[in-house]
């Protein structure tokens, strides 16, 4: 295997098993003596003697054309090993189904760790320590995790941050999966921040479904829970969503006591005209957000509070895999909802599956 592979390296297969008469006779270890051996030669002898193009001596400057250099041996054993076990990861038959019988159907990739805002409950002012770019999941890498995904069931992806749309790539990515047979739904979340510039693109990449978070809708407030200026552009996000017929454009928004709670029926009042799900989020601890329990507004208290203003709020039938409680208003386009991360667990239910890129 290693001669043939060496083989592969150097030029053919068969310049292993050159004739006597080209390169002299053999010793009785195998080594050739008599005429000087040729580069080929050296390049098909047992891996401790290998070398190879592109350590070799250039021979023939004067051409201007140059072959690309072969990959060495051990990186096509690395690149077949890792084909076979694609192919054999591929080929399972059946969902993927964890030990609680739970059938996992989407699956979350988090392309970078950076984000362009400082969210109080987030991240910390000074940001955390990133990841070094070449240790994170390359274009070809996300494509391929998730090509294995959805050839075992995997029908929907969402791309997440971090901010996923700090990412360069972004668009390649949706594109290429896109193309994965199989693949149903392509969502992503997003701060809004700038999406609103790219927003066309990604649609026609192949975008299906747009979460943007937004914790209020007061400027000056919006400054000082994410550190950052922007509240218009996360606002224009949502409409240009809109208008490209996203529907409906989920805007998640994490209610906190004292903070945002106040602006409870503004945010319902946004699904009246345009088909927004506002959902919003039970305050979570996170490291360094400077979690404080009494500062969580209960799904049942903010339902409460929404019911006094508009009694037409009604439950609507949800899937047993979905991790909020929906309801409907009359005489609304879009719809609310709760996530009850802290009151009411819905972990039963669970068919998400998370990659950190």
């Amino acid at each position: 295997w290693l001669r043939w592979s060496g083989g592969v390296a150097g030029g053919s297969p068969h310049d292993s098993s050159t004739s006597h008469e080209q390169h002299g006779t053999a010793d009785g270890r195998g080594r050739q003596q008599g005429k000087q051996r040729s580069p080929a030669h050296r390049a098909n002898s047992p891996v401790r003697h290998a070398r190879t193009a592109a350590s070799m001596p250039k021979y023939d400057e004067g051409w201007e054309e140059k072959e690309r250099d072969p990959p060495a041996p051990g990186e096509r054993v690395k690149a077949l090993r890792r084909q076979l076990r694609d192919e054999a990861i591929a080929g399972r038959s059946g969902p993927l189904e964890d030990t609680f019988g739970r059938r996992h159907n989407y699956l979350r990739i988090s392309l970078t760790e950076k984000c362009n805002l400082r969210c109080l409950y987030c991240m910390p002012e000074e940001g955390i320590d990133l990841t070094a770019k070449e240790e994170l999941l390359s274009t070809d890498e996300v494509v391929r995790v998730a090509r294995l995904f959805v050839a075992n069931g995997v029908d929907k992806i969402r791309l997440t941050g971090g901010e996923p749309t700090v990412r360069p790539d972004l668009e390649d990515i949706i594109r290429r999966l896109r193309a994965l047979t199989g693949l149903r739904d392509i969502a992503i979340t997003t701060n809004g921040l700038t999406l609103h510039r790219n927003l066309d693109a990604l649609q026609a990449a192949g975008l299906t479904h747009v979460n943007i978070s937004l914790d209020t809708l007061v400027p000056p407030k919006f400054e000082l829970l994410t550190r950052r200026r922007g509240h218009d552009r996360v606002l224009k996000s949502i409409d240009r969503a809109v208008e490209l017929g996203y529907d409906p454009v989920k805007v998640n928004v994490v209610l906190m006591r004292g903070v945002n709670d106040d602006e409870l029926l503004d945010f319902v009042e946004m699904t009246r005209e345009k088909p927004i799900n506002v959902r919003f989020i039970e305050f979570m601890p996170f490291d360094g957000n400077k979690f404080e329990e009494k500062k969580v507004v209960s799904y049942c208290e903010a339902k409460e509070r929404i019911l006094e203003k508009y009694p037409s709020l009604t439950r609507m039938r949800d899937h047993r895999s979905e991790v909020a409680k929906n309801f409907k208003l009359d005489g609304h386009r879009g719809t609310v909802s709760f996530v009850t991360s802290m009151t009411d667990h819905f972990c039963g239910g669970g068919n998400r599956l998370r990659i950190m890129a």
